[in-house]
């Protein structure tokens, strides 16, 4: 194992983490297609916030980890890792494009003996029915003869700075039984918390789906609950928190389930899962319902200001965050754009603040204008999409007119300062 070279294929949000912590035990380099971000990296900083500058620049400085778009540097590498996202397209089909290039990449580089590890969420079987083929037909070599594959699901959770990649439990899993091995201890030697062998590269595929596709359903029942009690004119956090109360009642609450995993990730199950004959209702209908918590979260608004007297059309709206969970720069998938959509035929007065937001990725992505600056004004209505700390010291009476509405979609305001809350 101590002859192990690492190249690490695609560093975003979970290839960065991962390329840096192989970096403190193995020689790697991070690859990737997109020039400006390897040049922030070898700056010594992370965009994403993932990984301290402190952390990335002190892996440059000991010559064990440089990041690349240069192909024939990672030439020398025998153990690949990819780490690429896997969207959906507007049709919500999965999108096996980028695993697919990257495989074309890694065929380009991979010699006899190596090894290459998928990490991108995936439904079972296309690591070795989609990904494996295309190494092979670029590289001539033959799977399980001149090269080994495994699959090690990635479980990074953007922002989250307790459950890095160094303290959680991963899956692993190898092609043949000594692969499996030498790929878990790979993994095993740069984790506090060790890892879980899995059978088989199928098993491993299954198992990160489902994490996401349970947190789904849950979360769906919560967002169906409060549909449900808001129509009665009950708290749902309240109904929760009496509910709590008994020793095995699962604790979630509703809210916008947006980013690049929850949100995604179970259509890949779904459809995978519809070449077999069976039709999944649960997980169908629960993105279905998830994928609706914007507009429904716009039209209480809109009914609210309604009660309150308060004129929807050209109304001045400040929306609080738009980043799809709390302290994290991250704009995947939020649902925070179809409040935005919902509200937009009705006024165009429309202001975004958020302190963690790229403004320019949030144009380019949704073409939707963002701040980064308090706003100095009030509003007819302001709604706290997500719950960033930098909102906790916001006075909202400050920008809120004599009639004014303020709705809570975290349910972290005081009770007596909101109108009502998701």
């Amino acid at each position: 194992m101590k002859d192990i070279k690492i190249a690490v294929i695609g560093l975003g949000y979970v290839g960065l983490p991962l390329a840096r912590l192989f970096s403190t035990k193995f020689p790697t380099i991070g690859y990737d297609i997109n020039q400006k971000r390897v040049n922030r990296l070898m700056q010594g900083k992370d965009d994403t916030l993932e990984v301290e500058d402190s952390l990335l620049q002190k892996a440059i400085d000991k010559h064990n980890f440089i990041c690349t778009t240069d192909l024939d540097k990672i030439k020398d590498c025998n153990f690949y890792v990819v780490t690429v996202p896997t969207p959906v397209d507007k049709y919500n089909n999965p999108d096996l494009t980028p695993l697919y290039k990257a495989s074309e990449t890694i065929g380009k580089v991979i010699s006899k003996g190596d090894i290459v590890v998928y990490e991108s969420t995936v439904y079972p079987g296309v690591t070795e029915e989609e990904c494996l083929p295309v190494v092979e037909k670029v590289s001539g070599l033959i799977y399980n003869k001149d090269f080994f594959a495994g699959y090690s699901p990635e479980r990074i959770n953007p922002g989250d700075k307790e459950h890095t990649v160094e303290n959680i439990k991963k899956v692993t899993s190898g092609s043949t039984p000594e692969m499996a091995k030498l790929i878990d201890k790979v993994y095993n030697s740069v984790l506090i918390n060790g890892t879980h062998l899995a059978p088989s590269l199928k098993v491993a595929e299954a198992s990160k789906i489902i994490e996401n596709a349970q947190r789904d359903v849950n979360i769906a029942f919560m967002n169906e609950l409060a549909k449900i009690f808001n129509a009665m004119g009950i708290d749902t956090n309240d109904v929760i928190e009496a509910a709590a109360s008994k020793w095995n009642f699962i604790k979630l609450k509703p809210g916008l389930v947006g980013g690049h995993c929850i949100s995604i990730d179970p259509y890949y199950l779904i459809q995978k899962a519809q070449v077999y004959g069976v039709l999944p209702r649960l997980m169908t209908d629960a993105r279905r319902l998830n994928d609706n918590m914007g507009e429904y979260v716009a039209n209480r608004v809109i009914r609210l200001m309604n009660y309150k007297g308060v004129m929807v059309k050209d109304a001045k709206i400040l929306i609080l965050g738009i980043t799809f969970k709390e302290n994290c720069p991250d704009i995947r998938n939020t649902k925070v754009v179809d409040i935005i959509h919902t509200l937009g035929p009705y006024t165009k007065n429309i202001t975004i603040y958020d302190p963690w937001a790229n403004p320019k990725e949030v144009k380019r992505e949704y073409n939707v204008e963002i701040t980064n600056t308090v706003p100095q004004e009030k509003f007819d209505t302001i709604i706290l999409a997500v719950a960033h700390k930098e909102f906790e010291s916001l006075n909202l009476k400050e920008y809120q007119k004599t009639k004014s509405v303020v709705y809570d979609v975290k349910s972290v305001l005081p009770r007596d300062i909101i109108d009502g809350r998701l």
